[in-house]
């Protein structure tokens, strides 16, 4: 059975911390940000014309340019999953989420379509069947993904996540709020993850004991979000940047960034994703601490900022 139409939603994410520690077995703790928003939209058209329409490209979906590798490959599965390569349709991606920037925006476009589809062949989807499918696109554009991007991009709730293990939600006690700013500068996610496997190689004391210590201070973190224990949050924050510098991921406008706001009264910050550009977050104990932060990054360079609070009885 196809419908007329068929929808799949998502949204960002930010991941609080365990980046690039995640993908060595360490925990990481990540939360839904629903209000930045990705939609999949599926249209029958009563051709064999299969179309993609997004901010990047429009036309078929047998042309996408070799960036968009990982969702041809997706919706390729898809319309073979359900004996649907000569079905005509097109695809409206329309996203709220900047590209590159440590937002999730490849993890979540991949849930929208993939949840997209199963609405469009009025198909039942189960979480696990949805992540599985997800990681198909994941695996292209992230190489060896931890699948933290798209648990949380289909959560509703903050998720205290391992590799390979389904993520459990974290119930969150916290007077404060966080503000996300984009360097303007896109992230470097690949490079990033091969130029720390490269450190393991050539020196594996080094870089085990960073991702280890990024895995303890995850640990500590989860009681502080559920104690309200902000400044020691916001110390494990600041120590968790010092881990992911000297594992290389870090670079000057994150740096840069980084220091105005904790110069401007934040309890803590550090880059958020993948490194190497794309986003940073801070923390602050008051919402007009938050706005006033934002203004001054914006001053200092920062290319656009969000504002999350954080006390909202643990889902974000």
């Amino acid at each position: 059975m196809v419908k007329q139409q068929g929808i799949g939603t998502s949204h960002a994410k930010i991941i609080l911390m365990g980046e690039h520690s995640v993908v060595y077995g360490q925990p990481a703790i990540a939360l839904p940000l629903p209000s930045v928003k990705l939609t999949a939209t599926i249209e029958q058209r009563q051709t064999h014309e299969q179309l993609i329409a997004s901010r990047y490209y429009n036309g078929p979906l047998s042309q996408l340019p070799a960036a968009m590798r990982g969702i041809q490959k997706l919706i390729e599965a898809l319309c073979q999953r359900f004996a649907g390569e000569q079905d005509g349709w097109r695809l409206t991606i329309a996203s709220e989420l900047p590209a590159e920037r440590g937002m999730g925006s490849s993890a979540a476009t991949a849930i929208a379509i993939v949840r997209a589809f199963f609405d469009y062949y009025e198909k039942s989807l189960d979480r696990p069947t949805l992540l599985k499918l997800a990681d198909i696109e994941e695996e292209v554009t992230h190489r060896s993904p931890s699948g933290l991007d798209a648990a949380t991009s289909s959560s509703a709730q903050p998720l205290y996540y391992v590799k390979g293990q389904a993520g459990q939600a974290l119930e969150m006690n916290l007077t404060a709020t966080m503000v996300i700013a984009d360097t303007g500068v896109k992230g470097a996610t690949k490079e990033a993850i091969t130029d720390v496997q490269a450190l393991i190689q050539s020196d594996p004391a080094t870089a085990n004991r960073h991702i280890e210590h990024l895995g303890s201070l995850v640990r500590d973190v989860r009681g502080f979000l559920q104690n309200n224990e902000v400044g020691k949050l916001g110390v494990a924050l600041d120590a968790a940047q010092d881990d992911l510098a000297a594992l290389g991921v870090s670079n000057d406008q994150l740096d840069h960034l980084i220091a105005v706001a904790r110069a401007n009264g934040a309890r803590g910050a550090k880059l958020t994703g993948g490194g190497r550009g794309g986003c940073m977050f801070a923390i602050m104990e008051t919402a007009l601490g938050a706005r006033r932060l934002a203004s001054i990054l914006k001053e200092h360079g920062a290319a656009q900022t969000w504002i999350q609070p954080l006390d909202q009885g643990g889902t974000i």
